[in-house]
């Protein structure tokens, strides 16, 4: 419970893109400027209650999501309810005033028997090879440490304060790596001049280049992560 309480204290008081520190009535980052969402009201209250039940939020985007459902569940419980009830009261039927011609059907040729032919002097069909393809072996799946003395790009999934937020960040990276993310492991900001000192960092993949780490920011959305964002990784 611990654990989510500071999972739930980091939503609240760190930016969900970048993990930069917030107020409570900040309306935008100071760091990556993404528009930041409210932490009072009816929504973030839905938020906290699902870290506290879960352990993990994926985004305010679930809503929607989970609003549509139900319209879409209740449209269709609508046409049943529509059908049954035409069933029921009974269907008209009208019978046309001109008689319908009947046609005769044409006859059916008669099915000649083909000659035989003797295929004891056929020469043999030569027995086709088949040569099973070589998988080649995919990427790492599961936690990792991010390699050493090497910079990079990533994907950053969520970010927790350091204190007390190790085992929140933990749990994170195994969440992701059942998820199907490659490569997910967890950092620490502080080592790295590129990121805002004080956080564990929960990243997937590990990418050369910038437009790598973007293409790869669907996939960690697609699997539970909505504010998944691209970041560099730089000593």
């Amino acid at each position: 419970m611990d654990e989510r309480e500071t999972a739930i204290s980091a939503a609240d008081r760190t930016c969900p893109r970048c993990g930069a520190a917030r107020e409570p009535d900040q309306r935008y980052c100071l760091e990556c400027g993404l528009v930041l969402p409210e932490v009072t009201g009816r929504l973030p209250s839905l938020r906290r209650r699902w870290i506290r039940r879960l352990g993990w939020y994926p985004g305010d985007w679930i809503w929607v999501s989970l609003l549509t459902l139900v319209v879409a569940g209740a449209g269709a419980a609508s046409a049943i309810i529509l059908t049954r009830h035409v069933n029921d009261a009974g269907a008209t039927f009208y019978r046309p005033s001109t008689a319908v011609p009947v046609v005769q059907p044409a006859p059916v040729p008669t099915a000649t028997t083909p000659a035989t032919v003797d295929t004891s002097t056929l020469p043999a069909a030569p027995e086709p090879t088949t040569t099973a393809p070589v998988t080649p072996p995919g990427p790492k799946n599961g936690r990792i440490s991010w390699p050493k003395n090497e910079n990079g790009w990533t994907v950053v999934l969520v970010s927790y304060p350091k204190t007390n937020g190790r085992p929140a960040a933990l749990q994170t990276a195994d969440k992701g790596a059942r998820s199907g993310l490659r490569q997910v492991g967890v950092l620490d900001s502080s080592l790295y001049a590129s990121l805002q000192p004080g956080y564990y960092v929960v990243f997937t993949g590990v990418y050369s280049s910038k437009a790598d780490a973007d293409a790869a920011v669907a996939t960690a959305r697609q699997a539970g992560f909505g504010g998944a964002y691209s970041r560099q990784i730089a000593r």
